[in-house]
C-alpha cells in the first residue's frame, strides 16, 4: 500500500469517527448507558432518636374496704408436698389458687394432690390455666377441659395471662378471648384474668373490660391499672411464708368491697343442691 493510499484511509476514518460522535450528543438524546458513570450507593437514613414510652398511668379509684383476713394463696408443682393441714391452720389463708394446666399439653403434677388436700382440709380451692399465646385457643380448651371438673372446684377459674408471644397483637387477644369465652362455657361464669400492672396497659387495655382481675404488684401501693375496671384481688407478695409449705408462697389479699363469696362458683356449678 503506498503512503500516499494510507494516509487517505486514516483522514477518512477520523471523518467517520467524529461525525458518529456529534450525532450521539445532539440535544435531548441519552448516551449509551454502557458509557453512564455507575450511580452511588443510596446511603441509609439517619435514625431517629429513641424516643420513651409514654409514661404509664394506673387509674383506680380510693380503695375504701378491704378484709386484710381474707388472704390466700396459689400454689403449683414449684411448692412441692403441701402439708394442707398445717396451711388450714396458719393464718389468713382463706382461699387457694391451685395450678392445673398450661398452654396446649401440659398438666401440674400435683394439681389433683393439691386440690384435693386442700378441699379436704377445708379450704376453698380453684384452678389456674397458664395462658400460652403460641396454642390456639381450640387446643388449650381442650387440655383444660380434659383435666379439669367444675364440679370439684370452689372458686371461680383464674386464667394466667402474662406472655405475649411473637404474633400479632390482633392475634393474641382474638386468641386470648377465644378462650375465656370458651371456660365461661364450661363454667357458667366469666374467668378471673391474672396479669401485672403495664403487661394490661401494653396488650390488655380496652378489650377485656367485661371481666374482673387478679394483680400482681410487689409493692406497698394497691394496683391500679391503666383504665377502670374492676380488681378482685391483689397478689401483694411472692415470697411469703406459709406454715406446712417449704419455700416461699404468693399471697394475696382482696381489696375494696370483695371478699371470699365474690370468687365463689355457683352452688349449680359445684353440683350442689
Amino acid at each position: 500500500m503506498s503512503l500516499r493510499y494510507l494516509l487517505f484511509f486514516t483522514v477518512f476514518i477520523a471523518a467517520l469517527t467524529t461525525s458518529a460522535d456529534k450525532k450521539g450528543k445532539k440535544k435531548g438524546e441519552s448516551i449509551d448507558p454502557i458509557y453512564a458513570l455507575p450511580m452511588p450507593d443510596q446511603l441509609p437514613p439517619v435514625p431517629l432518636p429513641d424516643r420513651p414510652l409514654p409514661r404509664l398511668t394506673e387509674v383506680r379509684t380510693q380503695v375504701t374496704y378491704t378484709v386484710a383476713s381474707q388472704q390466700g394463696i396459689d400454689v403449683s408443682h414449684y411448692q412441692g408436698r403441701i402439708d394442707w393441714s398445717r396451711v388450714a391452720r396458719a393464718d389468713n389463708v382463706t382461699f387457694a389458687y391451685i395450678k392445673a394446666t398450661e398452654g396446649a399439653g401440659y398438666v401440674d403434677e400435683y394439681y389433683l394432690r393439691n386440690l384435693y388436700g386442700a378441699r379436704q382440709a377445708g379450704i376453698p380451692a380453684g384452678v389456674y390455666h397458664f395462658f400460652s399465646p403460641s396454642a390456639s385457643a381450640l387446643v388449650q380448651l381442650e387440655n383444660f377441659r380434659s383435666n379439669v371438673d367444675p364440679r370439684q372446684q370452689d372458686l371461680i377459674p383464674l386464667i394466667d395471662v402474662e406472655k405475649r408471644g411473637k404474633g400479632s397483637l390482633a392475634q393474641f387477644q382474638a386468641r386470648l378471648k377465644a378462650f375465656l369465652e370458651g371456660v365461661e362455657r364450661m363454667f357458667g361464669v366469666k374467668p378471673i384474668i391474672y396479669t401485672g400492672v403495664n403487661f394490661y396497659a401494653k396488650y390488655l387495655e380496652g378489650e377485656f373490660k367485661d371481666y374482673k382481675f387478679f394483680v400482681a404488684r410487689y409493692a406497698d401501693e394497691f394496683p391500679g391499672l391503666s383504665e377502670e375496671v374492676p380488681i378482685v384481688l391483689w397478689q401483694y407478695s411472692s415470697t411469703s411464708y406459709v406454715d406446712g409449705i417449704k419455700g416461699h408462697v404468693d399471697r394475696s389479699v382482696f381489696l375494696d368491697h370483695y371478699s371470699v363469696a365474690d370468687i365463689m362458683l355457683p352452688s349449680i356449678v359445684r353440683g350442689k343442691k
